[in-house]
């Protein structure tokens, strides 16, 4: 009986362990994430400039930074047409693959303003708004090569608190999908494997009692 009770035991501990090491492999073989990027098209410019992370992952990071923090909402006009300056339109990209775009003024009355329309190139829904963006806006665009003039007191602030011109952190302007579906199918997988475990260890108890009763 007590070999019986130990040897049940050993495949209950193997059966766990086999469950929580499939469970917590799913995240590692997932794909991994396209790189982002980052097009820009706009006054002064007579071809789109074409940033990737490859070869400019600074500038990348910096332009994503400038639309990253926006809420739900915006404002439902903006300032006249007018007062907006030079438009400049940065579609940011997966990979290959569109996922948002945003029209950004720089030099417009009171301060830089970002456009978000509704129709956005992932058939995402959003709302149209208009934002406040970020005082550093017109250097980020001049860095990545807009042509612009040097704002030499534009270093930190603007809307979502001080930052650098170009940020150290690398920020993902594509949807982790895959992320949370791999974190979803990981728990099923832990649920179920602990269900079966229990399920198994409670059915060999109660078979050696019945044994045992006898």
């Amino acid at each position: 009986m007590v070999r019986q009770v130990r040897r049940l035991a050993a495949v209950l501990v193997g059966a766990l362990a086999l469950a929580l090491s499939n469970g917590l492999a799913g995240p590692a073989q997932a794909a991994p994430k396209p790189p982002p990027g980052v097009d820009i098209t706009g006054t002064g410019l007579t071809e789109p400039l074409r940033l990737r992370t490859d070869t400019q992952a600074a500038q990348v990071n910096a332009l994503i930074d400038q639309v990253s923090f926006l809420p739900r909402t915006g404002a439902a006009t903006g300032p006249k047409q007018a007062d907006l300056g030079p438009k400049y339109t940065i579609v940011v990209l997966a990979g290959d693959a569109p996922k948002q775009t945003y029209d950004l003024y720089p030099k417009a009355a009171g301060g830089p303003r970002i456009y978000r329309p509704a129709k956005q190139p992932d058939a995402r829904k959003s709302t149209a708004g208009w934002f406040l963006g970020r005082l550093s806006m017109s250097e980020t665009l001049r860095t990545a090569g807009v042509p612009l003039e040097r704002q030499y007191d534009t270093v930190s602030g603007g809307i979502g608190g001080g930052e650098r011109v170009i940020p150290e952190d690398s920020l993902n302007p594509a949807e982790d999908i895959d992320e949370a579906l791999g974190e979803l199918q990981r728990l099923l997988l832990l649920n179920v494997a602990v269900m079966l475990v229990i399920t198994t260890g409670l059915a060999g108890i109660a078979l050696l009692i019945r044994r045992r009763t006898r």
